[in-house]
């Protein structure tokens, strides 16, 4: 039997419509889709190709040149300095390190030399550890951080990541990857301004890349992700964690083995602070050849890569820097405790407390050898405080004496020390800790060859970032008894010789001779010693035969006479209060004066760019010293040499005996100064082949103290440098001119060879003020105590 066929319901009869319109409207929904999909990706496509077509000419990255600073360097290459938006040092791929490479590519871009310049693997790995728990991770492979920071903007926006990704695509097709990856680390910033892993092994360690261990370029190649925040000088925690990730890393991808990456791990690394990335201080030469560049070059002196060698000998001016700030520090020592430098509330404990202490160190970094450190506890037998890098330090005994007025009990609050207080802490010869202070007293500096003017060292001041001004060739200081043998040296033409007998006796000067207040002057120690010989009261620094040799000079010769050494005729008083050194000088002036004895009577340009190249290394200037012909006379040589034999009587016998005592020599010639109360302390001074002066005193003139001197604040400095300075240089006794001649032991000119040369001091031959009676006078004794202060300017 046959079924006949089934008959449509009326349910069925409404279903068949409803279920065509959805397969039409799914199939026009797809359809859409599908073609929307088309059009975006013909639309992306065409984007795309219109993007690709207005980017930018990367073929100029071949020839990359970024912006070069203008770097200062010793002769011997040193760098002093740099000046200009960014400190960079383009470093040529080979001249880089495998080990740097090595850890840069470990932690930025592994598979570098296999992708074409996105990387697939990467993105796929950092997205899975993203989404994870694991160590976040991103997906810029070396070659699209070139893009990003070399051509395009910072903004965020799909478009911007699209450029980036065709412009990497097209740097890949243009460069080699040795070519991308040379960009790479001469471009990339990595704080404190230093741009690429040269400028930056400077700036942190203060060495060059070439130099750098494993866990030096570990930590270096950290800085790139957070180069601001977490690099090793703001953030020494978190620099030291991303160096140990990188160090492992470096092991897992083979470029290093277990034992080295242990032995990494364990080195420790000494970072230079904030205000030290410079391998030899020599701020003030820095900034006076910047200016000299600026004067020059122009803007142009900061971007393209000038490099500026100076006349300094880096060990001469490391050895400077430090014999200055030794005598300063010295000094400082002496001084009355002034307080801590700040205080702050100091949390409990914890990450506030952490918090607290790095944000007071960070606005009070270390000093060089002065060190910040933040106290935590302190009583009157210990104090225990917190460095920057977290050592904490434990401080008694003789560490606590400079500061102990800031201990005792009743201590006002200014000066107390307490949890809280940021103090200052240096070490001591025996490698313990003492509590200090930043000093208030400045200081100069300046050693040059006699030779040929080249300045071989030269420290402006104590600290070039608390003080800009260059005391060597700013400061214009009275020079006091360092004075006098220029002044002795006008007396030699008039025939005054080393055993030419003067008078010391008292002398006094009323109104009608000074036109203004009656003058008494008077010798160091308030003595006479009477009939003395010239040379034994320049050793002795006698201010009252000083006088009486001016008066035989004549004050108007005399000011003519000292021109000839580079000083100022209208600096020095028309007085006889000139023989005392009441004028004005600079260190650099003393120095170049001085140099004039030392080269046999020539005068010398000081002298502080050797030459000038360009980033290639092409010389731009070469300075060349100028010949010591007669040309450059400023005094005749018998003249010279005579002053060095009485300046070497100084050195020997007299206020400066201490210099030839000390450093075992014979070519030691000198002067030391003190003006009137203790205001300025000198020592000039010279070895035939270097000339150095040393200067220390207040901005604000004021009192040294009781004791300073010059012989006991400067000449040490001046004895500390030539210690180093002179290691290896031979003796050199310097050669006996015609028209000198030695008779009974005495050196005089030819022409007075048969006698001492004119009468003591009280004849007809040399003028004399009038004599005061008895020891020291009865008109002394009764005179006013205002009337003994007019005048009476300088002590030795």
């Amino acid at each position: 039997m046959v079924s006949s066929p089934r008959q449509p319901t009326s349910n069925d009869s409404s279903a068949s419509p409803r279920a065509g319109a959805r397969r039409r409207t799914l199939l026009w929904a797809a359809g859409i889709v599908l073609a929307t999909a088309a059009l975006g990706t013909a639309g992306l496509g065409v984007f795309a190709y219109q993007t690709y077509a207005q980017l930018p000419d990367v073929s100029a990255a071949a020839d990359y040149q970024p912006k070069l600073p203008l770097r200062v360097f010793t002769r011997d290459g040193v760098l002093l300095g740099e000046f200009g938006e960014e400190r960079r040092n383009l470093t040529p791929i080979a001249e880089i390190p495998q080990v740097m490479k090595d850890a840069v590519l470990a932690i930025e871009d592994q598979r570098f030399y296999t992708h074409d310049g996105v990387d697939y693997t990467g993105m796929l790995r950092a997205a899975v550890a993203n989404l994870g728990r694991s160590r976040s991770q991103g997906a810029s492979t070396i070659t699209m951080q070139v893009a990003r920071n070399m051509f395009l903007s910072s903004e965020k926006t799909y478009a911007r990541k699209l450029r980036e990704v065709l412009l990497t695509f097209k740097l890949e097709r243009a460069l080699s990857k040795d070519q991308i990856l040379e960009i790479y680390m001469n471009q990339i910033f990595l704080g404190h301004r230093a741009y690429g892993f040269a400028a930056a092994s400077e700036v942190y360690f203060g060495r060059q890349l070439k130099d750098v261990t494993i866990a030096q370029a570990a930590m270096l190649a950290g800085l790139p992700k957070a180069p601001s925040a977490n690099n090793p000088i703001s953030n020494p925690r978190r620099a030291r964690v991303r160096q140990l990730y990188i160090i492992e890393r470096m092991q897992e991808n083979g470029f290093i083995t277990a034992a080295q990456a242990q032995a990494a791990k364990a080195e420790p690394l000494p970072v230079r602070s904030a205000g030290d990335t410079v391998a030899v201080h020599g701020e003030y030469v820095a900034e006076s050849v910047r200016q000299q560049m600026l004067a020059q070059y122009g803007d142009a002196t900061y971007t393209r890569g000038i490099n500026v060698y100076t006349t300094l000998d880096a060990a001469d001016q490391a050895a400077a820097y430090a014999a200055l700030r030794r005598g300063i520090m010295a000094y400082e020592r002496r001084q009355v405790y002034r307080g801590p430098e700040a205080q702050i509330a100091l949390p409990t404990a914890g990450e506030a407390q952490d918090d607290a202490i790095e944000e007071a160190l960070d606005a009070h970094p270390d000093n060089g050898e002065l060190v910040s450190a933040v106290v935590l506890e302190a009583d009157s037998r210990r104090v225990k405080a917190v460095r920057s890098d977290g050592e904490r330090l434990e401080i008694t005994g003789e560490g606590l004496q400079p500061a102990q007025s800031g201990l005792a009990a009743n201590a006002a609050a200014a000066v107390k020390i307490r949890p809280g207080s940021l103090i200052r802490v240096m070490r001591t010869d025996k490698g313990s800790w003492e509590i200090t202070q930043l000093p208030e007293v400045e200081g100069a500096f300046v050693a040059m060859d006699p030779r040929d003017g080249a300045v071989r060292a030269l420290v402006g001041g104590f600290d070039f970032g608390k003080n800009q001004f260059n005391h060597v060739t700013q400061a214009w200081r009275q020079p006091g008894s360092t004075f006098k043998p220029f002044i002795y040296s006008a007396a030699l033409e008039k025939g005054l010789m080393p055993a030419t007998m003067v008078d010391d006796g008292p002398l006094y000067f009323d109104a009608s001779v000074t036109g203004s207040k009656p003058w008494e002057p008077k010798n160091d120690n308030g003595a006479f010693d009477g009939p003395i010989r010239l040379d034994t009261a320049l050793a002795k620094s006698k201010n009252l035969v000083a006088i009486r040799v001016l008066q035989t000079v004549g004050v108007p010769a005399a000011q003519e006479w000292v021109t000839r050494f580079g000083f100022e005729g209208q600096r020095q008083p028309a007085s006889l209060t000139m023989a005392l050194g009441a004028g004005s000088v600079t260190p650099m002036q003393m120095a170049s004066a001085y140099a004039v004895f030392a080269n046999g009577g020539y005068r010398v340009q000081p002298r502080l760019i050797d030459k000038v190249t360009d980033q290639r290394g092409q010389v731009l200037q070469q300075e060349t010293a100028p010949a010591l012909d007669e040309s450059a006379r400023a005094v005749p040589a018998r003249n010279a040499f005579l002053m060095t034999q009485l300046l070497g009587e100084v050195a020997t016998r007299g206020t400066a005996a201490r210099t030839r005592a000390t450093l075992q020599r014979t070519d030691i010639y000198g002067k030391t100064g003190t003006t009137n109360d203790a205001v300025d302390a000198w020592f000039a001074g010279y070895q035939p082949t270097l000339a150095a002066i040393a200067w220390i005193g207040y901005d604000q003139p004021q009192n040294l103290g009781a004791h300073a001197s010059g012989g006991a604040l400067a000449m040490p400095v001046w004895i500390d440098f030539m210690r180093q300075a002179l290691k290896g240089v031979p003796v050199a006794p310097p050669a006996v001119p015609e028209g000198v001649v030695r008779n009974e032991g005495d050196w005089s000119y030819t022409e007075f060879a048969s006698t001492a040369g004119p009468g003591m001091a009280g004849t007809e031959a040399v003028p004399t003020a009038q004599p005061i009676s008895g020891p020291m006078g009865e008109a002394t004794q009764e005179r006013t105590e205002e009337r003994r202060s007019i005048l009476d300017l300088f002590k030795r």
